[in-house]
């Protein structure tokens, strides 16, 4: 971890600690991947606890299997990311140089569906765009398999219960197995206090607000964005897109685009978009389907619905080999809940809050949130 990321004052009370404290982290996204990591080079116990098969969060990449028995690779939720800050740069740069980051040098537009042209195609500017190599949620994978950071697959956190005893936090699955005592929490899903989570599961949040009053009013109810995003592949490239990324302009049903096999380190054996949809449309879904899993038939039509309105594009003259639909349901935050302080702290209870929806909907809003969750627990372990 780059030297930078962490306040000269933060690391000379690093040096003070004589035993390494147990912390639990919650989700294993590009923010708690990045505080796990960071906490575990600095001499704590890490465990990463996450419900998926792996981890990425929105950065996850998706395997499928065409019908000719092929595997399709598709980044289905963050397309790339750009850094300006320079506690993130010092962490790309990095990656980079550790070989599961790399820039993606393309060009990109924006696209009117109303007039069917493009209104500005931008050539390479100065924001980079970067992308995990070789997929997105290389990032967190490499991340999750650091020295000192131990990882819980397939494993949801069903309760967080505090103790008034010297390792006070007690975490529970949703079969009611004792998932271990830790010192501190860092919760990067903010699902743990949303009542979206009983809407999915039917059991009620993991986190009781009313252990963290004066969190509580800022964790209610944080709105979300939902997307839709349809995985496609063809066997021949769609040569009529001028671009490798447009946005869309005038669609009720289309946001996004990108043609995701011309990003570093991906197979070239087919061409595969991605199109990420409209709030106003995944919303009108979700009005009449609800959060619970999706028929086949539901996906079906919405995958027909989003590559229709590609095809009204007039970009478009082939039809995919391959097409499937998958839901974000609560994925991208509407709005920012702690702007200035990038995570959410407890010291009372040795909990962090941290996740784009503190600092900023992107990549790099996560990642720095994962920073300040960070410097809050090492200054908590320098004081044992």
């Amino acid at each position: 971890m780059a030297a930078t990321t962490i306040s000269p004052a933060i690391r000379k009370q690093m040096s003070t600690v004589a035993v390494a404290m147990k912390v639990a982290v919650i989700g294993s996204g590009i923010s708690g991947a990045v505080c796990a990591s960071t906490l575990a080079r600095n001499g704590v116990s890490v465990t990463i606890f996450d419900s998926g098969r792996g981890p990425g969060g929105r950065m996850s990449q998706r395997r499928e299997i065409g019908e000719d028995g092929k595997e399709l690779m598709f980044d289905h939720g963050a397309p790339f990311f750009c850094v300006g800050n320079s506690d993130a740069m010092a962490l790309v740069h990095e990656w980079e140089s550790r070989g599961f980051v790399s820039e993606w040098k393309q060009v990109f537009g924006s696209f009117d569906c109303a007039f069917n042209k493009f209104l500005g195609i931008q050539q390479e500017g100065d924001a980079k765009k970067y992308v995990g190599v070789p997929g997105m949620n290389s990032i967190s994978k490499a991340l999750c398999h650091e020295s000192g950071v131990k990882t819980m697959f397939g494993t949801g956190i069903a309760k967080l219960e505090w103790l008034e005893e010297e390792i006070p936090w007690l975490l529970t699955d949703s079969k009611g197995d004792n998932l271990g005592r830790f010192y501190g929490v860092v919760a990067s899903d903010k699902n743990i206090v949303s009542p979206r989570f009983t809407q999915v599961t039917g059991l009620p949040p993991p986190l009781d607000l009313s252990l963290v009053p004066e969190l509580a009013t800022k964790l209610q109810n944080i709105p979300v964005l939902p997307c839709f995003s349809l995985m496609l592949a063809f066997k021949e490239p769609l040569s009529s897109i001028p671009v490798k990324g447009l946005s869309f302009k005038n669609s009720e049903i289309l946001s996004w685009a990108h043609c995701d096999s011309t990003k570093p380190g991906r197979s070239t054996d087919s061409e595969r978009w991605i199109l990420h949809s409209t709030p106003d449309y995944a919303n009108s879904v979700i009005a009449k389907t609800g959060l619970q899993k999706l028929s086949s038939e539901t996906l079906n039509k919405i995958s027909e619905e989003m590559f229709k309105e590609f095809q009204c594009s007039g970009l478009v003259s082939s039809l995919p080999f391959f097409m499937k639909a998958h839901r974000w349901g609560s994925a991208f935050p509407a709005k920012s809940i702690a702007v200035e302080e990038r995570c959410l702290w407890d010291r009372n209870r040795n909990l962090a809050i941290c996740g784009d929806f503190c600092v900023s909907p992107n990549v790099e809003g996560a990642i720095l949130s994962g920073l300040a969750a960070t410097s809050k627990l090492l200054q908590t372990s320098s004081c044992l």
